[in-house]
């Protein structure tokens, strides 16, 4: 087997999508001189973190965490476009995985029923091939051993992409974006955790907890890779 991965690497050669070196064998995705580099917001698992007081207001928030910042052009921005559009499956779930890694050990999953990806619309997925976040999603439940969740939630419309629009019109372009389904009632009285790949003004997270807000006794969480502040 080593020897195939060697043979595999030296006639296609795997690249890190920060830097565009060629990676060692271990390294999946980022080189480790990208991942040492990472700008982590070491929020884990501290009540009343900057990224809950982003949602105080907007719906009753049990806890709030994301792994990076995110800085246009930075690495983590390189890891996100290859997520999305570079069809990075095995990334997006490596990053799930180190998500779970590294809060697990704060207790940031304690109490967690389910992770519950932000679900894309029906075409967007199919013509991407996967759901990012469902990855992502997948990625942290191999390290906590939490269900996915996917069908409680689906979205509506394929509203436009939120990347160069202001505040205002990301919340205009999410107003009732997504609906609960049946299987929604299944989550009365659980505590869920909404997985995303980024955060920027929430306006997408809000409108999915806007969808589970008429299920009994629901608790809400976020977890993103990384959080634009």
């Amino acid at each position: 087997m080593s020897l195939w991965t060697d043979l595999r690497d030296f006639f296609f050669p795997r690249l890190c999508v920060a830097c565009g070196n060629r990676l060692l064998s271990g390294e999946e995705g980022v080189c480790l001189r990208c991942a040492s580099s990472l700008p982590y917001t070491h929020l884990y698992n501290k009540v009343g973190n900057e990224m809950e007081q982003c949602f105080w207001g907007r719906f009753p928030i049990e806890r709030a965490s994301s792994l990076f910042y995110y800085a246009k052009g930075g690495t983590v921005a390189h890891i996100l476009y290859a997520m999305k559009y570079d069809g990075q499956r095995k990334l997006c779930v490596k990053m799930g995985e180190w998500i779970g890694s590294e809060l697990l050990p704060t207790g940031f999953f304690d109490g967690i029923d389910c992770l519950l990806p932000v679900p894309l619309f029906r075409t967007r997925e199919r013509k991407r091939g996967y759901n990012q976040s469902e990855l992502l999603a997948r990625g942290i439940a191999e390290k906590t051993g939490l269900p996915v969740c996917r069908n409680a939630i689906y979205r509506l419309r394929n509203n436009a992409t939120q990347t160069h629009k202001s505040g205002y019109a990301r919340w205009l372009n999410v107003q009732e974006l997504f609906c609960a389904t049946a299987d929604a009632a299944s989550l009365a009285g659980k505590h869920i955790l909404l997985v995303d790949d980024v955060l920027t003004t929430g306006a997408t997270l809000v409108a999915c907890a806007d969808a589970l807000s008429a299920i009994g006794d629901i608790r809400i969480s976020i977890v993103t890779l990384a959080w634009t502040k």
